[in-house]
């Protein structure tokens, strides 16, 4: 007797995870996103005992690389062993070389790729098809899925047509898009595994493996002779696979009652107009290819599931005789190529069929364009932009769809008129990385698809800055499975869970006219107005919306949860939507609480009891603006502002151009709206913009009392964000600070007093400056020298008082004693107000290295921690000094950067040599005492007052030479390259913020100075 359906709440990387594991033996992982989850499960149910189909629990090994996971699966499948990998992007390419050698010893196998963007230009953690593209000639099969459903059902058809056809698989679904979409599906049976996995074809792989009980020999190195046969021996192995998929899917839905094909064909019967994709994509593009068809327009759209091998005669015959025009988009960009591979594939197939299908009647003609790269939004919109283009004339027939080329002109006009349908309820949730936001609403999915009939599905925009960047959950409801791939624009419910996001977010655009917004403010709702900017009070009264606030921060706090206001906030969305019951809600809530927190005990699953039952006595209604012209508080026109916050992004400070024309928009999250022509060709962005960016994130900053201070610096030295600043300075120079400003008096040859300052804005509340500080008062307990009080209380001030700070001058290094804490950190940070995790242990490291000689170092970065908070787009925490010198910052791989580092050393001290050489060249025109005097021994690293006297020569040297009655040969390359007459110290930084010299530079010569 067949199984109920089981219906899961699930997200694709799951979903393809709960297939994985119990097909395979040995599971050999590398973590790299947003394939990690997979892993990370596999690796979970292995450690609590949960065995595969087999009966025994599977070996979870996490290797050094992608490279060496690579190596495991290979060795493993050559024994015999069912085995498998996750992986994505750079992780992809990194294991080429083995599934070469996978494929050409037809071995079966599956590797699951959460699809995503190659760096190139700059490093994208999101989702596109480049890597699974990179990867087409090696001999896997390519089996890609379309949504959470088909990334379940696909693993299931790649694993059992692996082992019916003996070719490896790439099994594929977009990441982020797909790989972290959390929606209902329908779990496969074990009838469903039975039926399409044969335990007869799992043995003979068995068998299959090496044995020195039947040894033989693999792997041989070939001659001319043979090599090209043997390539070609396996050729009906590969022409087999799309039958062999065929059967495999049919199958599965002889179980399932799903169908799916090597070619999905939706929308009209006898199109005239036709689109070909693979991916998430095809969710959009059905959805306007209904509205179109349902209004008499003669479209339809394949989607591709089997890319290797290509199947032709499946694509030949989904092309229906009256199809005049195909449209084919790729994720995926391949520069120099005629096409991309998708389109170049189709344009083949319908050559190769033409002289008989096409004999009698014109063919159909074929534009190509690419969408989505780097998890670029795809709308129905864009797929009508697409389709708009096919009907015209004359076509382009190559373009871009979603972004505004105005340097090509390859991009397409989108009418962006479109709304969902209103079956469903849908509701968009503004937090900050690491709060709870994310997995509060995924949890949410899952109360919702347990308790209802409902169809769920929740997407969640993350920056790549993580912890302490924005966050956006996307939450739909409704009768119907939702196919919606895309964003969403008109909600019904708006919930702002970090209230300084409203002013620096589209948050209020994304609201529907009289819906509902959830705010977490502070204070008595009645005065909420006082905490809105006055554009956010207009755009609320504007959208007439349902307005209710929460003080989460508070009922967190008190219910002894400190920042995580997550259980809170859930539980009032519980209680304004109409989706559930709230009863029956906050009940599931409870219950999952010791699943969820059970590991850290009974007291933190109390807390979170507590803060749920304190919810929604602390939700207040403020005021519904479809019945209401006026929100309370609202400013008049005498007093527009009524010293409310404005909705700045940028400090008031003159930006130069690229900052203003580029950063500022990316700041204000509109990054979309920027053209082509405004993007750097090379990748190559300003430092020095972390600065820029005022984020706010704080509930409590440190508050200096100079009266208890005992002028340790440890807070400056241990600050991870440089946020708590120190300086010494003369008396002179306070003379017109405001009376707020707090300094003391400094015993040194500095100056004559000390203050330090807090940046309110950029510090993120963590409270390590007070755990570090020793100094107590002897009045009043647990009060320090630095104590952690309110923001709110201090902001405005503190903010004046830190503008004050940076304009009084920075210390003369060659004053300093950089060995020492103290004479460290008066030198000036470069490396400043990162989007690290608060807290973090990694960056104050970064900082004191930019104290000790930031003005003359080149970082090698491995990708990790340390790239995303000091590289990620918009801003970089790497920075200038008044001179413009600073850190020269540059990425590699996660993998390689130890060499890359290597080589940075090697082409720097090129530079030097070279500029050594022209000197010694130029000596009869500078004269013997210049060449001297600058071909003398480099300064120690920590001596500033040598590094000043050398950087001064070097200034006399290009005055020398801009002096010379003519120019010499040479002349103008030693003037560019002078500067490299002092050495330059180039550090490797790992991922997760470890750093080391390579040669000139090392941190012991600073402590020998």
């Amino acid at each position: 007797m067949s199984e109920p359906p089981q219906r899961l709440v699930v997200d694709g990387n799951e979903a393809a995870a709960k297939v994985a594991y119990p097909l395979s033996d040995v599971i050999a992982i590398y973590p790299i996103t947003p394939a990690s989850p997979m892993g990370e499960m596999a690796d979970a149910w292995a450690a609590t005992g949960t065995p595969n189909r087999w009966g025994h629990v599977p070996t979870v090994i996490e290797m050094q690389s992608e490279g060496g996971a690579a190596g495991t699966v290979h060795g493993s499948l050559l024994a015999g062993t069912p085995t498998t990998t996750f992986t994505a992007s750079q992780g992809l390419l990194l294991m080429l070389p083995n599934l070469f050698k996978m494929a050409g010893e037809l071995t079966p196998a599956v590797v699951h790729v959460a699809a995503r963007a190659i760096a190139t230009h700059a490093l994208s953690i999101f989702g596109d098809h480049s890597d699974v593209m990179a990867a087409r000639q090696t001999g896997l099969a390519i089996l890609a899925g379309s949504s959470v459903q088909q990334a379940h059902d696909l693993a299931l058809v790649a694993h059992a047509a692996s082992l019916r056809s003996r070719v490896p698989f790439i099994h594929m679904f977009d990441g982020f898009r797909t790989s972290h979409e959390v929606t209902t599906i329908e779990a496969l049976s074990s009838e469903a595994f039975e039926a399409v996995i044969d335990p007869g074809l799992v043995l003979e792989q068995r068998q299959r493996g090496l044995d020195p009980n039947d040894p033989v020999l693999r792997g041989t190195a070939q001659n001319p002779d043979v090599f090209f046969q043997g390539r070609e021996a396996a050729n009906h192995y590969h022409d087999a696979v799309p039958g062999i998929v065929e059967q495999t899917m049919a199958d599965l839905a002889a179980v399932t009652g799903r169908h799916h094909r090597l070619i999905d064909h939706h929308g009209h019967d006898d199109p005239e107009r036709l689109l070909v994709l693979m991916g998430s994509g095809a969710g959009a593009a059905r959805q306007w290819i209904d509205r179109a068809v349902a209004d008499g327009e003669r479209v339809a759209m394949l989607d591709v599931h089997l890319y290797r091998p290509f199947p032709v005669e499946a694509l030949i015959d989904a092309i229906g005789p009256s199809v005049e025009s195909i449209a084919v988009l790729d994720r995926c960009k391949e520069p120099g190529s005629p096409l991309e591979p998708l389109a170049a594939d189709v344009v083949a197939a319908i050559d190769e069929a033409a002289p008989d299908r096409w004999a009698d009647t014109p063919r159909p003609r074929v534009i190509a364009g690419r969408y989505g790269l780097g998890s670029k939004e795809f709308t129905p919109p864009m797929v009508g932009a697409v389709f708009a283009e096919l009907a015209a004339p004359a076509p382009r027939r190559r373009f871009t769809v979603g972004i505004n080329d105005d340097v090509g002109g390859t991009s397409l006009d989108i009418d962006e008129e479109w709304f969902e349908a209103d079956s469903g309820y849908r509701a968009v949730f503004y937090g900050v990385g690491s709060d709870g936001t994310v997995g509060a609403n995924k949890n949410t999915v899952k109360i919702v698809g347990d308790l209802t009939p409902l169809h769920g599905q929740g997407y969640f925009v993350y920056d790549s800055k993580k912890a302490g960047a924005t966050t956006v959950s996307h939450l739909r409801f409704g009768p119907d499975p939702i196919e919606a791939t895309y964003l969403i624009d008109q909600a019904d419910l708006v919930a702002v869970h970090k209230l300084d996001l409203i002013a620096t977010s589209d948050a209020l655009d994304r609201v529907r006219t009289g819906g509902t917004v959830l705010l977490n403010a502070p204070g008595d709702p009645a005065d909420i107005a006082d905490h809105l900017p006055s554009e956010v009070v207009e755009q609320l009264e504007a959208r007439r919306v349902d307005l209710w606030v929460v003080d989460a921060d508070r009922i967190a706090r008190d219910a002894g949860l400190g920042k995580r206001v997550n259980t809170v906030l859930q539980a009032c969305f519980f209680a304004l939507t109409p989706v559930i019951d709230t009863d029956a809600a906050l009940t599931a809530m409870k219950e999952r609480l010791a699943s969820t927190y059970g590991r850290q005990g009974v007291v933190v699953v109390q807390r979170n009891t507590d803060a749920i039952d304190a919810a929604l006595d602390g939700l207040h209604h403020v005021v519904d603006l479809s019945r209401s012209e006026r929100l309370p508080g609202h400013p008049d026109a005498d007093h527009p502002t009524l010293g409310r916050p404005t909705k700045l992004h940028l400090i008031e400070s003159e930006v130069d151009e690229f900052v203003e024309r580029v950063t500022s928009v990316l700041l204000a999250g509109r990054g979309d709206e920027l053209p082509v022509s405004a993007l750097p060709v090379d990748g190559r962005f300003p430092t020095g913009t972390a600065a820029l960016e005022k984020r706010r994130i704080a509930t409590e900053i440190p508050i200096w009392d100079p009266d208890v201070c005992i002028d340790c610096a440890r807070c400056a030295l241990v600050c991870p964000h440089a946020a708590i600043r120190m300086k010494v300075v003369d008396d002179s120079d306070l003379a017109h600070v405001p009376a707020t400003f707090r300094s003391k008096p400094w015993k040194g040859p500095e100056g004559d007093r000390l203050t330090i300052q807090v940046a309110p804005d950029d510090c993120t509340g963590c409270g390590v400056c007070v755990d570090i500080c020793p100094a107590k008062s002897k009045q009043a307990v647990r009060h320090k020298a630095i104590n952690m009080e309110p923001v709110e209380q201090h902001r405005r001030v503190e903010r004046v008082n830190f503008d004050t700070f940076l304009a009084l001058p920075e210390a003369d290094r060659t004053s300093l004693r950089l060995a020492t804490v103290k004479g460290s950190q008066l030198a000036q940070p470069l490396f400043e107000f990162s989007g690290a995790c608060a807290g973090c242990g990694e960056t104050p490291y970064l900082k004191l290295l930019t104290q000790l000689f930031g003005d003359r170092l080149v970082v090698a970065n491995a990708t990790g921690c340390s790239s995303i908070y000091g590289g990620n787009l918009p801003t970089t925490p790497w920075t200038t000094d008044i001179d413009g010198r600073g850190p020269a910052w540059a990425n590699s791989l996660f993998e390689d950067n130890a060499e890359f580092g290597l080589g940075l050393r090697l082409g720097l001290d090129a530079k030097q040599a070279r500029a050594h050489q022209l000197l010694a060249e130029l000596a009869g025109e500078l004269g013997a005492e210049m060449g001297a005097m600058l071909d003398e021994a480099p300064p120690a690293v920590g001596d500033e007052v040598a590094v000043a006297e050398r950087r001064g020569r070097i200034a006399a040297l290009r005055a020398e030479l801009d002096g010379l009655d003519r120019a010499p040969d040479g002349a103008a390359e030693l003037a560019a390259l002078a500067d490299h007459l002092l050495e330059t110290s180039v550090w490797i930084v790992g991922g997760d913020g470890w750093a080391y010299d390579i040669g000139f530079g090392g941190l012991d010569h600073v402590l020998a100075s």
